[in-house]
């Protein structure tokens, strides 16, 4: 089989550097990929570098091997265009059709999809007119990922720095899976929520779950490749966090429901992911609880946790909203799963068996999606992020 064949446009700014792991995880994963380089990225990384890894030769200029017309063929023949770093002089470039090297040239004909990872200045990316030139560019089908924040040039720190090269690769990946040139979730803003929250008893205990937040985050990453705005609110994961999603960081299930009835009103789907505690200590001990000899310890008393899952569902936040549940079952699996779907009153809700060696942790699960309208949609044990792909193609059936 032809491998898939990838345009990497490299703009001049200085996380171009970073282009080169991109290339590398391209590369070692199956993909043709040509370097297209701006004539300001050679100022941070050299011709040579972008040829040595791609095995492929590189050039900035429409006029170098005129009689195989590159300008043209180049994306003509791609299977996707990934820009990365995307300054603010390309995306404005990209977005007024303007075509003054290779490029721009290649953004022109391309008709796979693209995607655009911009890295700039927190100003810059906030100004008015790269936030209309970002808009502009989604409304006509391409996925401009959301910068992340951290550590700038210099000392500034800020929204802008260009996402872990690994997790644009993932995006990446996503986009070439799916094989569509608009991404279904474009201009939708969704809510997930994963982990597992901690009720603490004391300064070094709490009550928790096995949650790893992997289900989660293949939610968030999924959806951000299919071109949707992601809050991601993450309980007490040390997962990196997915290119161009919003993390919010809690710790208990008191944390969680403050962050997504904060997060919720500007959704158009909330995704519960997360393993929230049903339970929290009723007292908090100010000092670790210690240990008395000839004496058994104190019965923690427990009280309720609020249900976030059904508070939602009860009282939408937006006509149309879906709402999607999990529900981590250890017998008679769809039986349970049918009375929680009521109970909750969601419209979808993922059930899934767990147990000691199932799920939590795992890379893959399997799972039956239920519908509040009486459908049932079967997963096959395989990767978390296939089981992503089917919620959210049932969400966006819903929202369409």
């Amino acid at each position: 089989m032809d491998k898939p064949k990838v345009v990497l446009g490299v703009s001049g700014g200085i996380a171009a550097y970073k282009a080169c792991e991109l290339l590398r995880r391209l590369t070692e994963s199956g993909h043709e990929v040509r370097v297209v380089p701006t004539a300001s990225a050679l100022h941070f990384v050299g011709a040579a570098t972008w040829s040595a890894l791609s095995g492929n030769p590189v050039s900035t200029e429409v006029w170098d091997d005129v009689h195989e017309v590159p300008h043209v063929r180049i994306g003509q023949h791609a299977d996707l265009v990934v820009v990365a770093p995307a300054t603010a002089d390309t995306l404005a470039k990209a977005a007024h059709g303007l075509a003054d090297d290779l490029l721009t040239n290649t953004l022109l004909t391309a008709r796979c999809p693209v995607v655009f990872a911009p890295a700039m200045h927190t100003e810059m990316w906030e100004h008015p007119a790269t936030q209309e030139n970002v808009a502009t560019l989604r409304r006509r089908g391409a996925l401009v990922i959301e910068p992340a924040v951290g550590r700038l040039t210099g000392v500034d720190t800020g929204k802008g720095r260009l996402p872990d090269p690994g997790e644009i690769f993932e995006v990446c990946r996503r986009v070439l899976a799916r094989g569509v040139t608009e991404p279904d979730l474009m201009g939708r803003h969704v809510v997930v929520s994963a982990g597992g929250t901690r009720e603490p008893l004391d300064p070094v205990r709490f009550l928790g779950n096995r949650s790893s937040g992997k289900q989660g985050y293949a939610l968030a990453r999924t959806a951000a490749a299919r071109g949707a705005r992601v809050t991601l609110i993450a309980a007490n994961s040390t997962l990196p966090a997915p290119a161009g999603v919003d993390v919010v960081p809690v710790g208990t299930a008191v944390e969680l429901r403050e962050a997504v009835l904060r997060a919720a009103p500007e959704a158009d789907a909330v995704v519960m992911a997360a393993a929230v505690a049903d339970f929290r200590p009723a007292a908090y001990a100010a000092g670790k609880i210690k240990k008395k000899d000839g004496q058994e310890p104190e019965p923690v008393t427990l009280v309720r946790n609020p249900d976030i899952l059904a508070e939602i569902s009860a009282d939408r936040a937006r006509p149309g909203q879906v709402i999607v549940g999990f529900a981590a079952e250890t017998d008679d699996v769809l039986a349970n799963g049918r009375a929680k779907l009521k109970r909750k009153g969601c419209d979808l809700l993922v059930v899934n068996e767990v147990g000691e060696r199932k799920t939590f942790g795992s890379e893959e699960n399997e799972a039956v999606v239920l519908g509040a309208d009486g459908s049932e949609t079967a997963v096959a044990h395989g990767p978390k992020e296939a089981l992503a792909e089917t919620v959210w193609d049932l969400v966006a059936d819903r929202l369409s």
